[in-house]
């Protein structure tokens, strides 16, 4: 057995220091745009091992057993849905449905703003409810492409709006985990964040349009901008606060494209803004230019057979979300290999737990049940009916994984580092400086959670990892365990932007490889300001508006 270590260097500065160099690795040399992120992510892996095993003390064999777990899991399942999700997408252009889909949305609209709330905002908070995991980055990304926004433009932009809806994503998974690590009832942690995330929900549409066209340009479509969002915050609120959290952006999404489409029936602004391109950047950073787009008429027929892919994608997906199909899929498709010589070989201590807890190391492989397995049946479903035979699907998959190869690498790569600094107690030290600061906690327990997330790819892994810890230090100081392991949970989707495994699924999608650096300086002021103003709101509820706090 090995116990983990939070202060190796007998100095809690120097120890933070040591733990904080991974990712201040991983994200330099990304941003630096002089190393491929891929390359990036190696690096930084190779770094975190050093650290691991010679500041903080972890046996060499651990560390490596460790690392392969992570990049394991990086494939499965999260790699799994990226490829099957980019395999769905070339499916529907090489047959020009995606082109009919574009038509379709843009068609609602002539105006590159008002596209994006429909599009980045609503239509990806859908993808964000029904499966999570990267899938609506890569949709909206490639749709935003396709109807003519720069390279740029169409990443950054599908980021900064796929931040409100994360926290409810994948069918509730970030509650459902935050809950499993807590022992917190999962709907009163779901109703916690419900009474966070909707004062985003209503700033983030503004924020993605200011984003894109300016300030000025913003106030132009002020009156659409307010009904996107309070048509999603109003339901995010009421569907998490007094019917679950399973089902929160499902709902909220749908009732938030239909009163947005209904408005721009009886509304549309003075001026249209036809330009793709970004109003408020570095010109330098985007070499390849917005384009125009000149939108064909579609009839019924074209646009319901471009939308049937996307349909049966909703449907396969809901299914392999519920409870009952996964216990069905997982009865004849589960092997769960414990690792041999790391499995319950680390010991988790106090203060980051209050007894000592065995670590699991645990490779479940429930290929069946995988929302990136439910992807590949809807996009082989959807090839068959838009005219693929057998073997041209065949063909098409094998180009996706060429085109996916360097992704793939760098997600695997991520998601040791995640395993690893987990494994370790390197995360863990990190979250004991956010927790040594007394009563300014609740603003620095929030961006623990958006440095999870930036850490881990992912609002579940986040909560999973600091859930436990927020839990124990918020009843040391005093605070409320429900706010401030939901406030993990809200400050994490923040986070989503700058996370190596998004800004990924971001440059796969608008085929902007070896651009990752560009993205994540773009998308990295917003996410930042953006996760502190998370933090000012979590402290009003924690000290000034304390009757917002479920109890």
């Amino acid at each position: 057995m090995w116990n983990q270590i939070y202060d190796p260097l007998n100095s809690k500065v120097l120890s933070t220091c040591a733990a904080a160099l991974p990712v201040v690795t991983l994200l330099v040399l990304i941003a630096s745009n002089k190393v491929k992120a891929h390359i990036a992510a190696i690096v930084a892996l190779i770094v975190a091992n050093c650290v691991a095993i010679f500041i903080f003390t972890m046996p060499s064999s651990l560390s490596l057993r460790a690392t392969v777990l992570g990049a394991v899991t990086g494939f499965f399942p999260i790699g799994w849905i990226v490829l099957n999700v980019i395999f769905l997408y070339r499916l529907t252009v090489e047959k020009g449905a995606f082109e009919t889909l574009q038509n379709t949305i843009g068609g609602v609209t002539g105006d590159r703003r008002l596209q994006l709330l429909l599009i980045a905002f609503s239509f990806g908070a859908f993808f964000e409810g029904a499966s999570g995991f990267g899938t609506p980055v890569a949709v909206t990304g490639a749709i935003l492409i396709g109807l003519g926004f720069s390279p740029l433009a169409a990443s950054g932009l599908s980021l900064i709006a796929n931040t409100a809806p994360v926290a409810f994503g994948a069918l509730g998974t970030p509650i459902a985990g935050l809950a499993s690590v807590t022992g917190l009832d999962p709907f009163a942690l779901g109703a916690m964040v419900g009474r966070q995330l909707p004062f985003f929900s209503l700033i983030v549409p503004f924020w993605l349009i200011w984003a894109f066209a300016g300030f000025a340009g913003m106030i132009e479509i002020w009156p659409a901008i307010l009904v996107c969002g309070v048509s999603f915050a109003v339901p995010q609120f009421l569907i998490s606060n007094f019917i679950n959290p399973w089902i929160v952006d499902i709902g909220a999404s749908l009732i938030s494209m239909a009163c947005l489409i209904l408005f721009l029936k009886f509304w549309q602004p003075k001026r249209i803004w036809t330009s793709a391109a970004l109003r408020t950047k570095d010109e330098s950073a985007d070499t390849m230019p917005a384009r125009t787009l000149t939108l064909k008429s579609v009839s019924s027929g074209e646009m319901w057979m471009a939308l049937l892919p996307w349909i049966i994608v909703c449907i396969v997906l809901l299914a392999w979300g519920t409870d009952a199909i996964k216990k069905l899929l997982n009865t004849y498709a589960t092997w769960n290999y414990p690792v041999p010589e790391l499995h319950n070989m680390i010991n988790k201590v106090a203060p980051v737990v209050s007894v000592p807890t065995k670590e699991g190391a645990v490779f479940s492989f429930t290929w069946l049940s995988y929302t990136g397995s439910g992807m590949l049946i809807a996009a082989i479903i959807s090839g068959l009916l838009l005219g693929f035979s057998p073997v041209g699907l065949v063909r098409e998959y094998g180009k996706t994984i060429k085109v996916c190869a360097y992704s793939l690498i760098t997600i695997s790569a991520m998601l040791a580092i995640g395993t690893l600094t987990r494994l370790s107690g390197i995360d863990a030290t990190l979250g004991l400086a956010f927790a040594g600061t007394g009563v300014l906690y609740p603003f620095f327990g929030t961006l623990l959670g958006w440095l999870g997330v930036a850490l881990t790819g992912s609002d579940t892994s986040s909560n999973i990892l600091f859930g436990n810890l927020q839990k124990i230090t918020s009843e040391q100081l005093g605070l409320s365990p429900i706010l401030m392991s939901a406030a993990n949970s809200s400050g994490g989707v923040m986070g989503k932007m700058i996370d190596a495994q998004s800004i990924v699924v971001a440059s796969t999608a608008t085929n902007w490889f070896g651009h990752e650096g560009s993205i994540l300086r773009f998308v990295f002021f917003h996410s930042i300001s953006l996760a502190c103003l998370v933090g000012v709101l979590v402290m009003l509820q924690a000290y000034v508006f304390t009757g917002m706090i479920v109890h």
